[in-house]
């Protein structure tokens, strides 16, 4: 259940023991009211003599959380910082694309740093397209345009045009009107 929220964060009751925990001002907005149930994926950081817990509103945000940390240099505040910074995709994509000059907007993050968190996490965070074709109704998508002979390549440019709470079918033609034949 929350008990409350804050600027950095909230209070949730798990069998009487209320547990702080920090999170992004996104994730804290998204929140139900106090007094309701909660469900927040949150992440143990042991360090020395503290302990900090860090929570997410999904498995994924707390799984690009701990990608963050893997990073040499990044800190819990820090990947927080990055994942308040940016949606998930976006920064994705920014490491992807190697864009510096996005990066460096990051509160904490420099040229240096910048750089270092692309050669460290571009492996590990993959392309961000490529992951939101693989599965769903985009899945099917997908599938459906490489029936019609598209290419992977073009059908990952064109992601990003498909409504993802539209029926299939109407995915299937902004697909096909941002591939310039629909």
């Amino acid at each position: 259940m929350l008990v409350s929220r804050g600027l950095e964060g909230a209070v949730v009751d798990v069998g009487g023991i209320g547990y702080e925990v920090s999170m992004t001002p996104r994730e804290l907005a998204e929140l139900p009211r106090v007094g309701d149930d909660v469900v927040v994926h949150t992440h143990l950081h042991v360090r020395e003599e503290q302990l900090a817990l860090f929570g997410f509103g999904t498995g994924a945000g707390r799984d690009l959380f701990r990608i963050l940390l893997s990073a040499s240099g990044v800190g819990p505040s820090l990947a927080l910082s990055m994942m308040g910074a940016m949606q998930p995709d976006e920064l994705r994509r920014a490491v992807a694309a190697e864009d510096v000059d996005l990066l460096v907007t990051i509160p904490g993050i420099g040229k240096r740093t910048a750089q270092k968190l692309i050669l460290e996490l571009g492996p590990k965070l993959g392309d961000p397209d490529a992951a939101m074709v693989a599965g769903g109704k985009l899945g099917q998508v997908r599938e459906a345009l490489e029936g019609l002979g598209y290419a992977p390549a073009e059908i990952r440019e064109v992601a990003r045009e498909i409504p993802d709470d539209a029926p299939l079918e109407e995915q299937v033609r902004a697909a096909l009107r941002a591939l310039g034949t629909g």
